[in-house]
């Protein structure tokens, strides 16, 4: 039923998880326009899992975080939640778990990039979360949840994390009196279901900044961060 078997097999060895009724696997990985388009019968869709493990991530996340930061208080830990459970974040842990190329998604959903649309990845993880929850329990569903948001923890305290350079860049340009900066993509890569993008910022016509990507955004993003790692608009 998955025809992107390999990804599937490899997710599978980065879960390291025994499942006791795979269909809930399979479910987190359907994707609503696959039902919707195919009308296979047995196959739901990931939505109630994804609602069901948006709740076991924060109170995983949530748990962790009490105790682990004593000195935090509310308002700090509130933050820190926030950015680690927030869609940007999701999807990046999604994408280091290749859950994209995973899923079972309807063809028009496919063409219109829905592989790396980062609001279906976060949703993918959610439910991944929510089906193992149903499987396994909730200790095994966080500790996996913890797992794969470990590399995000140090980011989100040094401030690193969810930082929209593109914004960052364009306010400094902006106050130094400078033009406008503009994207370029300057090269694509890869086959059509996994491309990596490169683009390049540019400023007063010159190319000051590069950055590649699993997507266009994401490959500006990085434009972006390259360009003020530069100190672009230093100078009028």
């Amino acid at each position: 039923m998955f025809k992107n078997k390999v990804y599937l097999d490899s997710l599978q060895n980065k879960l390291a998880v025994n499942w006791r009724d795979k269909n809930l696997l399979y479910q987190a990985l359907t994707h609503s326009s696959f039902t919707y388009e195919s009308r296979v019968n047995g196959f739901d869709n990931n939505q109630r899992l994804e609602f069901l493990g948006d709740a076991v991530l924060g109170l995983a996340v949530s748990d962790f975080l009490f105790r682990n930061y004593p000195n935090r208080d509310e308002g700090e830990l509130t933050k820190m939640r926030a950015a680690l459970v927030c869609e940007p974040s999701l999807a990046r842990v999604a994408r280091d778990l290749e859950l994209g190329y995973c899923l079972n998604m309807g063809k028009g959903e496919e063409r219109s990039g829905g592989r790396e649309r980062p609001s279906i990845l976060a949703d993918a993880f959610e439910a991944l979360l929510g089906a193992l929850y149903l499987d396994q329990g909730l200790v095994v569903a966080s500790d996996l949840a913890l797992r794969f948001l470990a590399p995000l923890i140090k980011d989100v305290l040094e401030g690193r994390l969810d930082r929209d350079y593109k914004t960052e860049l364009q306010e400094i340009v902006q106050q130094r009196g400078g033009e406008q900066v503009q994207y370029k993509i300057l090269r694509e890569e890869g086959p059509d279901h996994h491309k990596t993008f490169t683009a390049g910022v540019l400023y007063k016509g010159a190319l000051v900044g590069s950055g590649t990507g699993r997507s266009k955004k994401d490959a500006e993003q990085q434009a972006a961060k390259s360009a003020l790692l530069n100190n672009i608009g230093g100078s009028k």
